[in-house]
């Protein structure tokens, strides 16, 4: 979009040893419920870590500080984003937004899978990245409960609501560079469905390599054992 700013910062090598985690990056358009829907799978699905980003906005009702975001002021952002602590940072809806690179980092390393939830923009400056990710689409059921979702939650001012439906059209169009699209019709078919996601990724054949040939290799060994 026109009056947006994304930026992305090189990623560094890959752990050389033991199994990296998984990242799975999750977009929508504001109000189109990511966050809930995230929230719902934390607990249920194991291994799953939550990378927990910085912003410059105010916080909502509810909102806590190092929990939903890392709410900083604009110079506090500036500064950490010159140092290169960000994985991608953006500028959305006129607020500032990043990913900690270290903690995504860390995370990866010790096989953990992270989900990182932020808006199409920083979707966009991930992939430009050369780090592997899994990217999912939650997309609302239609413009008029998007509608009803921003302005039941009462957290904006009327031109930002208008700010962000204005800009939702643009951002729900972005659905197609996304490996996978999850309808946010009904929070519970959504949530299982997010979950069910998850767990195909992680049995996607190239990442049970290890696994294959560790059972392969039982087999080699009981076969030479045999008497």
């Amino acid at each position: 979009m026109s009056d947006e700013t994304v930026e992305a910062s090189p990623a560094p090598p890959a752990a050389k040893t033991g199994e990296r985690g998984i990242l799975f990056v999750i977009s929508s358009p504001s109000g189109g419920g990511k966050g809930t829907l995230i929230r719902r799978i934390l607990p249920v699905v194991p291994r799953l870590g939550y990378s927990v980003s910085w912003t410059t906005r105010a916080p909502r009702a509810g909102e806590r500080h190092g929990v939903h975001y890392f709410f900083v002021t604009p110079e506090e952002f500036t500064a950490a984003r010159d140092r290169g602590e960000f994985l991608e940072w953006a500028t959305v809806h006129g607020h500032f937004y990043g990913t900690s690179r270290t903690v995504v980092e860390a995370e990866l390393a010790k096989g953990r899978d992270v989900i990182l939830e932020i808006d199409v923009q920083g979707a966009a400056a991930v992939r430009r990245l050369p780090i592997e990710e899994v990217s999912i689409f939650i997309m609302p059921p239609s413009y008029e409960v998007l509608r009803v979702r921003l302005i039941a939650r009462k957290s904006e001012s009327l031109s930002d609501l208008a700010l962000r439906l204005r800009n939702a059209r643009a951002e729900v169009a972005h659905y197609s560079e996304f490996d996978y699209v999850v309808l946010n019709d009904e929070v519970e078919r959504a949530s299982a469905q997010l979950a069910a996601i998850v767990t195909a990724a992680r049995a996607e054949r190239r990442r049970q390599e290890a696994l294959a040939q560790r059972v392969l290799a039982s087999f080699d060994e009981a076969t030479t054992n045999t008497v």
